[in-house]
């Protein structure tokens, strides 16, 4: 199979899909154990302790069961608005505690973030004040938004209408069938090949791109290294130049000021300094004998005759040595000249830079020399790379038939249960021309709500109906291949009743039971009834407030609440009557 460049060399985005591909699903059961809320919205202060299993939230509309959620969502890492902090407060606070003890949690997450981790809970905190400073905690150490999101996003899943759209996205459609397919190892397999591949593929294209560059320029490199190695440069020779101009350039004077030193040290017989010196000494040392205050003196000047002498004998010698030399001057000159005019060329401060000029130039020449060898070379490692790279994408290709099978079936039962005799649903899995980081595979949910009728994209022609019931199935399913987290519905009921939310609350129940902590928030009876533990969220009108509450309900307010959710406002005989029958009916 052909292998466009362009094609290998893709959106490096689509990593954090490979990374994150089990996101829906975690090994580790968590659940969530209380919530506390101070001055958020309408609640002026919540605490709420919740169970494992199935719990149902129910109010009226406008109660206030958007604002819980809500600021669970700031537990989530989403943004904070300072407009939900209660009115005349200065700052709100969002706490949970979720339960670690049933199973072990990989302690790495907190290891290499070097936060406090016992094994048995973790407390996340979220802190907003009213000048929008934002704060997050997890086991009380600060940690940023994109940390509190990466450990809010293990331990809760609420699922809402947003995530309902969801469905239309062909990365989201990939992900439920890689966690039914259960091919996490044979994805990372193929995520490291087809790194190596794309790594070894702009190493090539890097260097099929230098060797064009560089060909471009080849004659004039080559005349540049020439003319600097034919320069002969050494390191340190401008220095040593530059002395002897110099010297060169002043032998005269240099030989005429160096002769009368000489002189005056060691002339004729009458200036001779040295001689006069050396008498100093005869006569301090003859004194020397009767007056040995002198001796001191006489050893002093003594040192000063040996020194001097030495002086006039190198100053001769010097003398000697300098001669005005015109044709060497040139030559240094001469010299000079090739050196100062190549560092002008070539913008360098020194010898040592054109040196080193000159070496790059004759790597980047070598380079050239041998650049279809070197990517001879790399074009057959790509070709191996790309050959692993398609063994790997065969296998997750095959795992993930195997999964569409099981999902069709599944997910079809599901819905038929759900009220919908007639359904289609298919997962249309195609291979694409080039692998990508999630391998060679493109799929679509494919969806028909009525006998003889074609299936058709699932976001195309579902209802919203039809897609929360779509998306409770997939999510049970996944229930069953691996737990989820505590997961949170926000109203998937809207636009189901009677028995078809019977069966939508079975199916949360069946979740339960899995090991998922289970919370619908829902306004049907049906389902309210099935939950094993109901809580109830309301609105206290004072003078000049309005508060949000929320209280987990007895058997007697339990059955209040359901006849409420029967009959409306309300409250008679017969609603309750029908409300106890309803709650017995389900345990």
């Amino acid at each position: 199979m052909h292998f466009a460049q362009s094609d290998i060399i893709c959106n490096f985005a689509e990593q954090n899909r490979i990374r994150t591909v089990h996101t829906l699903c975690h090994d580790d059961f968590r659940m969530i154990k209380s919530l506390h809320i101070e001055h958020y919205a309408l609640i002026d202060q919540l605490d709420i302790s919740l169970h494992s299993g199935f719990s149902v939230i129910t109010g009226e509309t406008g109660a206030g069961k958007s604002i819980i959620l809500g600021a669970i969502g700031l537990l989530l890492g989403e943004r904070a608005d300072t407009k939900t902090i209660k009115a005349g407060e200065k700052r709100c606070m969002i706490e949970a505690t979720f339960d670690l003890s049933d199973k072990l949690v990989d302690e790495e997450f907190f290891v290499q973030h070097d936060l406090d981790f016992d094994g048995s809970q973790c407390i996340i905190r979220r802190e907003l004040t009213a000048e929008g400073k934002s704060r997050a905690f997890i086991n009380d150490t600060p940690v940023n938004l994109s940390l509190l999101k990466e450990m809010g996003n293990q331990l809760i899943d609420i699922h809402s209408q947003h995530q309902n759209l969801l469905l239309g996205k062909e990365n989201f459609q990939l992900n439920l069938l890689d966690i039914l397919a259960r091919d996490t190892d044979e994805m990372k397999d193929y995520y490291n090949r087809y790194s190596h591949m794309v790594t070894i593929s702009q190493q090539l294209q890097e260097l099929k791109e230098q060797a064009l560059q560089s060909r471009d320029k080849e004659e004039y490199m080559r005349f540049q290294a020439q003319q600097l190695a034919e320069a002969s440069l050494v390191e340190g020779e401008q220095e040593e130049l530059e002395v002897e101009q110099e010297m060169l350039s002043h032998a005269e004077d240099i030989k005429k000021n160096l002769y009368m030193a000489q002189q005056c040290l060691a002339a004729d017989e009458d200036a001779n300094t040295l001689e006069r010196v050396k008498q100093s000494v005869a006569a301090l040392q003859n004194a020397s004998h009767v007056y040995g205050k002198v001796e001191d003196l006489t050893r002093r000047l003594d040192s000063c005759y040996i020194e001097l002498k030495d002086i006039a004998d190198e100053i001769a010698q010097n003398a000697d040595e300098v001669e005005y030399d015109p044709q060497r001057l040139e030559q240094v000159e001469e010299r000079l000249d090739t050196l100062y005019s190549l560092q002008k060329k070539h913008h360098a401060d020194s010898v040592a830079e054109l040196i080193e000029l000159q070496k790059e130039l004759e790597r980047d020449l070598a380079l050239i020399d041998h650049s279809d060898e070197h990517i001879a070379e790399l074009e057959q490692s790509l070709s191996q790379a790309k050959e692993a790279v398609m063994v790997q994408a065969k296998k997750l290709t095959e795992m993930r038939q195997a999964a569409k099978q099981v999902l069709e079936q599944d997910i079809v039962n599901r819905l038929v249960a759900l009220g919908m005799p007639n359904v289609t649903f298919d997962v249309n899995l195609t291979q694409m021309a080039e692998p990508g980081w999630s391998g060679m595979d493109k799929v679509e949910f494919r969806f028909s709500a009525n006998k003889n009728v074609p299936t058709q994209p699932l976001s195309q022609i579902a209802s919203g109906g039809e897609i929360a019931r779509v998306m409770l199935s997939l999510k049970a399913l996944i229930a069953s291949a691996a737990k989820l987290p505590t997961i949170i519905f926000d109203e998937i009921d809207t636009g189901v009743s009677g028995k078809i939310a019977e069966q939508m609350a079975l199916m949360m129940q069946g979740m339960s039971r899995q090991g998922c902590q289970v919370i619908s928030i829902t306004h049907l009876p049906q389902i309210a009834a099935l939950g094993q533990h109901h809580y109830k969220v309301y609105k206290e009108e004072g003078d000049d407030t309005t508060l949000t509450h929320i209280i987990e309900l007895d058997a007697t307010q339990r059955i209040e609440e359901v006849a409420h959710m029967l009959s409306g406002s309300t409250l008679t005989e017969a609603a309750l009557n029908n409300a106890r029958e309803l709650l017995s009916s389900k345990k």
